[in-house]
């Protein structure tokens, strides 16, 4: 019998597969899911064929979501322009309701329905659900309005999902202590998310490659970086802009005891399964 050259291909890829997804079945990963990756429904389409693929062999994948482009689209269609004061969006009342219209009733509510399509089971949250992410006002010069910072990750929800079988989609919306609602940087969430669950890896997808050494020079990708190595060279200003919050993120993960942490361009086809299932691996790893 005649067996076709890719069916070969196929099972060989498998096999190759086999001793990561018994390193990694039974583990937590938090998957941090933005950039360029989330505005290309093609590139959103992979990266959820990604996501259940992980589940189904036994990879429990937690979904941080951001959403920065679509509510600064959905402020501007309502009259309102966006302004930022070192990378944070100032978040007065009304920019608050249409963040959290769109991060928890259009963003989540796609990428949801994306999992489904693909055969996964997924219920989407924000950090209000289950009490999931108590935050505090974040206090500067000038006021930001209604931008938080995380003042305590209270998993319950999280892992209750886990356990009936959903992939959890996280929204960054926090909860005051006094009710109040507040807008949270996604890679932070992520970042103490993964700790608090003692996730076995934190990955980053973002729009570029990874940790670059010369931003202008597209070959100077880092592959990886410990953690003392990574803070010297944002003192020293050899990075910055919004790498700096996705280090922060892996930062936060490390400390609290999660091994591995990636930043991986989301915009390579299938970049999940790369990182997870193969040698090479892609992007920047963050190791202690």
């Amino acid at each position: 019998m005649s067996i076709p050259n890719n069916a070969r291909l196929q099972a060989d890829v498998l096999i190759q597969a086999l001793p990561y997804i018994q390193k990694w079945r039974g583990s937590v990963f938090v998957i941090k899911y933005g950039g360029a990756a989330m505005v290309d429904d093609q590139f959103a389409l992979m990266v959820m064929q990604d996501v259940v693929l992980m589940h189904c062999v036994g990879i429990r994948p937690v979904i941080v979501h951001g959403g920065g482009q679509e509510i600064s689209d959905a402020m501007k269609r309502l009259g309102k322009q966006p302004t930022f004061v070192k990378g944070l969006r100032v978040t007065d009342a009304e920019t608050m309701e249409i963040v959290e219209m769109v991060l928890t009733g259009k963003t989540n509510r796609r990428l949801v329905s994306a999992i489904h399509q693909q055969g996964g089971k997924a219920v989407g949250l924000s950090g209000k659900d289950g009490a999931l992410l108590i935050a505090r006002k974040m206090e500067s010069d000038p006021d930001l309005g209604f931008v938080g910072e995380i003042e305590r990750v209270q998993t319950e929800v999280v892992y209750s999902l886990l356990e009936a079988g959903y992939i959890p989609v996280v929204s960054p919306i926090g909860m005051g202590r006094d009710g109040a609602t507040y807008n949270l940087n996604a890679d932070h969430v992520a970042g103490d998310l993964a700790g608090a669950m003692q996730a076995e890896k934190l990955i980053l997808m973002t729009d570029v490659q990874g940790v670059m050494s010369d931003p202008e020079k597209p070959d100077s990708l880092i592959s990886e970086l410990t953690f003392n190595d990574a803070q010297r060279m944002i003192e020293s200003g050899r990075i910055g802009g919004g790498m700096i919050p996705k280090l922060q993120a892996c930062f936060k993960a490390l400390e609290q005891g999660v091994p591995r942490t990636h930043i991986i361009d989301g915009r390579t086809p299938h970049a999940l399964l790369i990182e997870v299932f193969t040698d090479a691996g892609i992007g920047t790893m963050v190791r202690r």
